[in-house]
């Protein structure tokens, strides 16, 4: 036993359906489109001219808020301060016949899953599944016709204008459901669910037995020079888990699902004789369940620095990769005591950024 699990507690039943699991990160907000000008009432009034007649201009339409699906953004954590959001509104006509400038419209960027709903009315607006959809969620306001609109023979000099069209306000429920950008891997005990609890505000089970987690875990992590994202640990895979063995088939699949993978391996556990045994199990498992897991980015992580024989470790797999022509880089983190693990966000917020710029090679 290492000191800090919790062996008290007992594994729970594996869920019927683990894969139907999702991430829910949710957000509630108001959003107002821009009010609409209001129309001018004016006379023409030039010299030589005295009987010049109406000549307001219409009022410009106010802005609309259009949501739009953006690749770049992943968690709705962005909207977790400001809470209203407004078009801008239009403005008035002028004399001359001169219509107001239309208000500019509001663009606010949300993650691809986002589902976008009424909060008054529980009304699905919206459904974003593709990247770069975009959606009209609250119109502008018209702008008011000016009194030019109102002359007519019977009424040739009409002292009034519309004004303009109230823009629209909408409370809006946002609901993001996806899977994680970064699937955590490793073997049973790896020490996957603590990585979890101190990257995100996740809280996992953690004890020291084989397959403590059953379900997978899924936080946000947050940072003060990137984009948020969300990681998940996959339960413990083993030797034929591409078959069914262990939790199998049921969490390949949230691989799939996944930008990069973080591969944990339990340094001070390695087999001396073949250090990298367990490195090489689980990539041969995910390339025989589907060969495009096995072209994934992937950081190489040895855990447990705090442990004896951790060093040794480091120093017979760095020699053993070597020796075999394998250049992949790797890091080492202790996620019980947090050694490591500024360095790991920071690879990992630069491996997502060449994921969307399209740079990404096998190994991060």
């Amino acid at each position: 036993m290492n000191g800090w699990a919790n062996p008290k507690n007992a594994p729970p039943s594996i869920p019927s359906d683990p894969f139907r699991v999702k991430f829910i990160d949710e957000a509630t907000v108001t959003v107002q489109s821009g009010d609409g000008g209001s129309g001018c009432v004016s006379f023409r009034r030039e010299r030589f001219i005295p009987r010049g007649g109406p000549d307001g201009g219409d009022g410009g339409k106010g802005g609309d808020v259009i949501l739009k699906a953006s690749p770049r953004k992943r968690t709705l954590y962005h909207f977790r301060f400001q809470k209203l959001f407004r078009a801008e509104n239009g403005l008035g006509g002028q004399g001359r016949q001169k219509t107001g400038r239309n208000g500019a419209d509001l663009i606010l960027d949300i993650p691809p899953g986002t589902l976008v709903l009424d909060a008054d009315t529980g009304e699905v607006l919206k459904d974003f599944t593709e990247p770069e959809e975009s959606a009209v969620i609250a119109r502008g306001g018209r702008g008011g016709q000016g009194n030019t609109r109102f002359k007519s023979a019977t009424h040739q000099a009409p002292r009034f204008a519309q004004p303009g069209e109230p823009g629209e306000t909408r409370t809006l429920k946002l609901e993001l459901k996806l899977l994680a950008d970064v699937g955590i891997m490793g073997l049973p005990n790896a020490g996957k669910s603590t990585l979890i609890s101190v990257l995100s505000s996740a809280k996992p089970k953690i004890a020291d037995y084989p397959f403590t987690t059953l379900t997978p875990n899924l936080g946000v992590v947050q940072t003060d020079w990137g984009e948020s994202f969300v990681v998940a640990d996959i339960p413990g895979l083993i030797e034929g888990a591409h078959s069914g063995a262990g939790l199998g088939i049921q969490f390949l699949r949230h691989l799939q699902r996944t930008r990069i993978l973080v591969h944990l391996i339990d340094g001070p556990d390695m087999d001396p004789d073949h250090p990298l045994a367990s490195y090489d199990a689980l990539n041969r498992e995910l390339a025989l369940y589907d060969a495009s897991l096995a072209h994934k980015p992937q950081i190489v992580v040895l855990n447990k620095t705090d442990l004896p024989g951790a060093e040794v470790a480091e120093e017979l797999f760095q020699s053993a990769a070597a020796e075999r022509g394998d250049s992949a880089p790797f890091m080492t983190i202790s996620a019980l005591t947090g050694e490591g693990i500024p360095e790991l966000k920071s690879r990992i917020i630069q491996l997502l950024k060449q994921f969307d710029d399209g740079k990404t090679s096998q190994h991060g």
